[in-house]
Order: C-alpha cells, then structure tokens, then sequence
C-alpha cells in the first residue's frame, strides 16, 4: 500500500471516529499531495510525499514559533497537533549520533579543509541520510563545527 493510499484510508477512520483534529490535519495533508500532483501532471510517489510531508511539518514549525510570539496559544496548540499528525507518515528521524557520524564521514569524503567547503560536505551528508527525516538547523551546525575545527 502506498503513503497516499494509506492516508485516504486514515481519513475514512478519523471520520468514523469522529477525530475531527485529526481529520482537519489529514485533509489538509491529502490536499497538499492532490496540489503537487496536479502541479507534476501525475500521482506523486512515497519519496514526494514524505517531501510534501517535510514541507507541511517545517511550516507547522514556522507557524508555532510565529504564534509563540504572539502569544496566541489556542493556534500553537493547533498547528502541533497537527505536526504530531503529519510526522507520524514521515520515516524515523536521524539522531544526533547519526548525523555528526555522517558530517564525520562527508567530511573526510570530500576532503573539506575550511567552512568554504560547506556546500559540498552539506550536500554529502545529506546523500548519506536520505530516506530519514534530518534536522537541516542541526546537520548546518554539526557541519559548521566540524569545518571550524578542522581549519
């Protein structure tokens, strides 16, 4: 069964269970995919979902963080609710031990020598944790640190 089918049949159980937090964030996910897949002329595969899936997740993020701020709490509990949704169709995430063995390897891979290097060792370390959920923030600062340390 494909992700997509998956969260057409988790629709139909959210609706049965009268969820409707839950089906509000599912709705909105299969949405998102519909969108992309009209915007691709085809049905999307599980890698361009789990993508589509990031993107809704790191907005989510982007909208606590800004409805923090405001002080508006009803929203920042709304928009995790709906993170806890979504990130339960993206893969397991990468610890951190996983992502500074990975920068570690890049590093030594493309033979970086000063935070000019970054680009490249960003881009290796990102081929080495494909297919798992990765922290972008956190593989930046474990890069920078590497770099800095080894110039």
């Amino acid at each position: 069964m494909t992700l997509n089918e998956q969260i057409g049949q988790d629709i139909t159980a959210a609706m049965k269970a009268r969820d409707a937090g839950r089906l509000s964030a599912l709705r909105m996910l299969k949405a998102a995919i519909m969108n992309k897949g009209v915007e691709k002329g085809r049905d999307l595969d599980d890698a361009e979902v789990i993508q589509v899936i990031g993107s809704l997740v790191k907005q989510r993020r982007d909208a606590i963080d800004q409805f923090g701020k405001a002080g508006r709490q009803d929203l920042v509990d709304k928009e995790t609710a709906e993170v806890a949704v979504l990130e339960q169709y993206q893969p397991p995430a990468a610890s951190e031990a996983d992502i500074a063995e990975a920068v570690t390897a890049a590093v030594a891979e493309v033979g970086a020598t000063s935070p000019k290097d970054m680009g490249k060792v960003m881009k290796a370390v990102q081929a080495k944790l494909a297919g798992r959920t990765v922290d972008g923030r956190i593989v930046s600062e474990t890069v920078k640190r590497a770099l800095s340390g080894s110039a």
